[in-house]
C-alpha cells in the first residue's frame, strides 16, 4: 500500500516537471520554424496586350448611295398645225443636233413664202424706183419715209413665212436619244394644243445624283473628283458639278451631282449608283474594332494604360470603318492602347502590360 502511493507520488512530480520546463526552458526548434517561413507573395496584375497609337492625317472617304440621271430630257413638240408626212426616228433611235425628227404638210406655208417674197420684191422696186424722184424733189420727201416703211414690213412678212415654213420640218435641239414616240405617220398636229412629238434624252454627260446630309455638306467641293460605283459592277471617275444651296423641305438633305463622261451611252438613266467622295484629311488613329468598348455611362471609346500601368478610358469618335480596323479620332499620339483584355479591366486597376505581336494592330497606314 505504501509502496503504490510512493509509485503515484512520483509519476506525479515528474509530469509536473516534464511541464514545467515548457515554461522555464526556450525551444529552439519553434524558432527556427518561424526564421525560414517565406515573406508574404504580392497579388498578381492582370495581364493585357496594348499597341501605340500612331496620328496620321487620314483621307476620309464619303460614301453615298444614290442613281445615275440624265443631263438633260426634253419633250419635242409641233409648233405649227398639220398633218406628220414623215417621222424618220422610232424608241432608241440616236440622233445629233440638228438632225430631222418629223415633217407635217406643206398647208399652204411654202405658197406663204413665195408670196411674201413677191411682196419684199415689189415693195424694194418701188423705193429704188422713187429714190431718186424724191432726191429730185419731184416728189416730197415724206414719201421716202412711206416706202422705206413698206420695204421693211415686207422683209418682216417674209421673215415670218420662213420661220412657219421652217417650223414644218421638226429638228433635235441638240444631241441624244430618243425615248418615246408617241405619234404617227398621218397623225395630225395641232400648233394650238402644242402635239408632243418624241421624247429626247442626252446621255453625255451622265449624271451621278446623291443626297448629302448637312452635317456632312462642308467636306463637299464643285470640282473635285468622285468615284461612281453602277449596280452593273462597273466603276467610273466624275467630277462634282453641281452642290445644292438650299435643302430639300421634305428630308433636309441637299442635292450633289457628279458628271460623268458618257460618250459611248454605255451607262444608262436611273440605275443605282454608290459614290464616293473624298474628303478633308483629318488628324486620326486606325485601331482593331475589336478594341473599342463602351464606359459605364454608354460612351464608345477605348481603354488606355497610363506609364504607372493605370487604366483610363478615352472617348472616341469613329470617322470610317475598314471591317476588321476603324479609323478613329480623339486620341494622342504615343497612347498605349488596349488591344486584348480591355473588357475584363476598369479604370483606375493596375495592370501589367504586354506588346501586342509586331504592335501592328495599331496603325498609320492608309
Amino acid at each position: 500500500m505504501k509502496a503504490s502511493r510512493l509509485t503515484a507520488v512520483g509519476l506525479i512530480a515528474g509530469a509536473a516537471l516534464w511541464i514545467g520546463s515548457g515554461y522555464f526552458m526556450p525551444d529552439d526548434s519553434t524558432d527556427s520554424r518561424a526564421a525560414v517561413q517565406p515573406a508574404a507573395t504580392p497579388e498578381k496584375l492582370f495581364r493585357v496586350a496594348v499597341a501605340t497609337a500612331e496620328v496620321t492625317p487620314h483621307s476620309r472617304m464619303l460614301v453615298l448611295s444614290g442613281r445615275t440621271e440624265a443631263d438633260r430630257k426634253v419633250t419635242v413638240m409641233a409648233r405649227t398645225g398639220g398633218v406628220i408626212t414623215e417621222l424618220p426616228v422610232r424608241r432608241g433611235s440616236r440622233v445629233k443636233k440638228g438632225d430631222i425628227i418629223a415633217v407635217l404638210s406643206d398647208d399652204a406655208r411654202e405658197a406663204q413664202v413665195a408670196q411674201a417674197q413677191a411682196m419684199l420684191t415689189q415693195r424694194k422696186t418701188e423705193l429704188e424706183a422713187k429714190r431718186k424722184l424724191i432726191e429730185n424733189g419731184t416728189l416730197p420727201k415724206l414719201d421716202l419715209v412711206n416706202l422705206e416703211s413698206q420695204f421693211k414690213a415686207a422683209q418682216a412678212g417674209l421673215a415670218a413665212a420662213e420661220a412657219e415654213r421652217d417650223r414644218g420640218v421638226i429638228r433635235a435641239p441638240w444631241s441624244g436619244v430618243v425615248t418615246d414616240v408617241p405619234v404617227d405617220i398621218g397623225q395630225a398636229a395641232f400648233s394650238f394644243s402644242g402635239q408632243q412629238i418624241v421624247q429626247l434624252m442626252s446621255l453625255d454627260p451622265m449624271l451621278a445624283v446623291v443626297e448629302v446630309a448637312e452635317r456632312q455638306l462642308s467636306g463637299i467641293k464643285v470640282g473635285e473628283s468622285a468615284d461612281i460605283r453602277l449596280v452593273t459592277g462597273e466603276t467610273v471617275t466624275g467630277k462634282i458639278r453641281y452642290v445644292s444651296k438650299s435643302a430639300s423641305q421634305t428630308t433636309r438633305t441637299y442635292r450633289v451631282e457628279v458628271e460623268i463622261a458618257n460618250a459611248d451611252g454605255k451607262i444608262p438613266d436611273g440605275i443605282t449608283a454608290e459614290v464616293t467622295v473624298p474628303l478633308a484629311a483629318v488628324p486620326a488613329t486606325r485601331i482593331p474594332r475589336s478594341a473599342l468598348t463602351f464606359s459605364a455611362g454608354g460612351v464608345l471609346g477605348v481603354r488606355t494604360v497610363s506609364n504607372v500601368g493605370v487604366v483610363a478610358f478615352n472617348p472616341v469618335k469613329p470617322l470610317e470603318d475598314e471591317q476588321s480596323l476603324m479609323w478613329v479620332a480623339g486620341i494622342r499620339n504615343g497612347t498605349q492602347i488596349i488591344v486584348q483584355g480591355q473588357d475584363f479591366v476598369r479604370e483606375g486597376q493596375h495592370v501589367q502590360t504586354v506588346p501586342v505581336a509586331g504592335n501592328a494592330e495599331v496603325s498609320a497606314a492608309q
